[in-house]
């Protein structure tokens, strides 16, 4: 049973060295691109990715990844063409993938079929933005069973008791969202995050990936010098693969690696 997200972790941990994840939207504009994306983000210094699988009502996301799902419905993107392109590119990635989802399509597929396929496409990871921690267990237990490690997320708002529960049973390493509402490129970072980081590691030894609205090498540097284990960003690279294309994305992943070192 291979926890690839964990075992990512340990590697770099031993290097003293942060974890970057970029975050992509699939089928944005094409899945034959997607598929160019995320061979191109591993090359280029990805240590995770995290592929977003585009969904009609997602509470999460700023304009731009909504923007880029609504792109990607449109062109008739689905959960089984982003699984079968991703069946297809995940044996030539070293970068352990994790897959992005709202709790809907999950549900209707059924839990065990879902997971069942995401790990015959190759995905290492989940992150289930709408699943609050209360119903986490369903999915929590029969996803470690097959080797995918399901990531939670800590909100800014969240409770010392509730960070507790969250750390405790998060996967391969706890989602840190920097700012109170939806994902999106911004000029700072919110100043609250390092306070957040050591909450954090005063209830757990989990890595800590920090994302929401990181869109720079500086933003990425600070939150290392922070604390961090992880910068994950997503906005920055969605809308410069949308308006610059593969090459442009590789260049800034590239950018981002160097900053964090």
């Amino acid at each position: 049973m291979t926890h690839a997200i964990s075992q990512c972790f340990d590697r770099l941990r031993s290097q003293h060295a942060p974890a970057l994840i970029p975050f992509i939207t699939a089928g944005d504009p094409d899945l034959e691109t997607t598929a160019k994306a995320l061979q191109t983000l591993d090359r280029q210094g990805a240590d995770i990715i995290e592929l977003g699988v585009p969904y009609s009502d997602p509470l999460a996301d700023g304009p731009t990844i909504q923007a880029a799902a609504t792109r990607a419905l449109e062109r008739g993107t689905n959960l089984d063409s982003v699984l079968e392109m991703l069946g297809r590119v995940s044996p030539n990635l070293k970068a352990p993938v994790i897959l992005f989802t709202y709790y809907n399509p999950i549900l209707y597929r059924g839990i065990d079929r879902f997971l069942d396929e995401i790990v015959t496409a190759g995905a290492s990871g989940l992150v289930v933005p709408d699943l609050p921690l209360e119903e986490a267990q369903c999915i929590l237990e029969p996803a470690a069973a097959r080797g995918i490690e399901v990531v939670l997320l800590v909100a800014p708002t969240s409770s010392t008791e509730r960070i507790e529960a969250i750390a405790k049973q998060s996967q391969g390493f706890i989602y840190l969202v920097s700012v109170t509402g939806v994902t999106g490129a911004r000029t700072q970072v919110a100043t609250r995050v390092p306070d957040l980081i050591q909450q954090i590691r005063n209830v757990t030894d989990k890595p800590i990936g920090v994302g929401f609205g990181i869109s720079q090498p500086d933003h990425a540097r600070q939150v290392v010098n922070w604390g961090a284990d992880a910068v994950i960003v997503g906005s920055a690279i969605v809308r410069r693969l949308a308006e610059e294309g593969v090459e442009s994305i590789g260049q800034f992943c590239q950018g981002l690696k160097e900053a964090m070192s």
